[in-house]
């Protein structure tokens, strides 16, 4: 065996492997990704369901948004107020948190809602508004009772009762899945201390809703008139509840002639 011939082998691998090291070491801190120790301490915070509630693309996403100042600390609607304090506390700062809830806005259950046809086909609601020209009902704004919102709820807070959408406001965590989900925008996230809510969506005249629904806003203005908070308004026919001035008195809801302030 030449022994020299070992010797210089195990030189020019020894020397190889040292240069490709050095090599490793310098593409490493070239490349090297900053980790951001604030992004982690939020994102261990955050409960993880990934549902998208936030606007943003998960949990991860949110994180690094709240990192960069780019969301609030209350971004989290699914963890609520105790994930918001914890995540308040590192970025820094108070933050007040409102609890919301998914709220429907439609009375026309089945008895209150008149049907144009019996619709038979894919229980979707997006497929029937576009296979059978907005739906069966035959007010236009309202819930096709169809349950895509149900489908898309991860915590089962809404259910399909008497023909619409129906919201458990115990288990709701306001991710606004289900409203993102509705095709006819009826579902809206609403403070979940608040005491009144139209329910209701309709744009048209009063006149017009009568003949469809039993249980529509006829945009009388008589809510609007009687509130002394100016709180209340109607636009576009239907009654609309600012919440940040609203102090719960129940004037509009006394004063509604087809009770759709509930």
């Amino acid at each position: 065996m030449n022994i020299t011939g070992i010797i210089i082998a195990a030189a020019i691998v020894g020397i190889t492997g040292l240069v490709i090291g050095i090599l490793l070491g310098v593409a490493g801190k070239a490349f090297e990704v900053e980790v951001d120790e604030k992004e982690i301490a939020i994102r261990e915070c955050l409960p993880g369901n990934n549902c998208g509630g936030c606007g943003f693309a998960g949990c991860d996403a949110l994180a690094k948004a709240i990192a960069a100042g780019n969301a609030p600390a209350n971004g989290c609607p699914v963890g609520g107020a105790s994930v918001a304090a914890q995540i308040s506390e590192i970025v820094g700062g108070e933050v007040e948190v409102v609890k919301k809830v998914a709220f429907v806005k439609c009375s026309g259950t089945c008895d209150k809602a008149k049907d144009r046809f019996i619709y038979s086909g894919n229980q979707s609601c997006k497929q029937v508004m576009a296979s059978a020209g907005n739906g069966q009902k035959a007010c236009t704004y309202g819930c096709l009772g169809f349950g895509s919102c149900v489908e898309a709820c991860q915590f089962d807070a809404i259910h399909i009762v008497d023909g619409i959408a129906v919201v458990d406001k115990e288990k709701c965590v306001a991710c606004g899945k289900c409203a993102a989900e509705c095709p006819k925008n009826l579902i809206e996230l609403i403070p979940y201390e608040s005491k009144h809510k139209v329910a209701c969506n309709s744009s048209d005249k009063g006149k017009d809703v009568k003949a469809v629904c039993q249980a529509g806003c006829i945009g009388c203005k008589l809510c609007e008139k009687q509130c002394e908070f100016d709180a209340v308004h109607v636009e576009n026919n239907i009654a609309h509840i600012d919440y940040d001035k609203c102090t719960g008195c129940g004037k509009c809801a006394e004063k509604c002639p087809v009770k759709i302030i509930k």
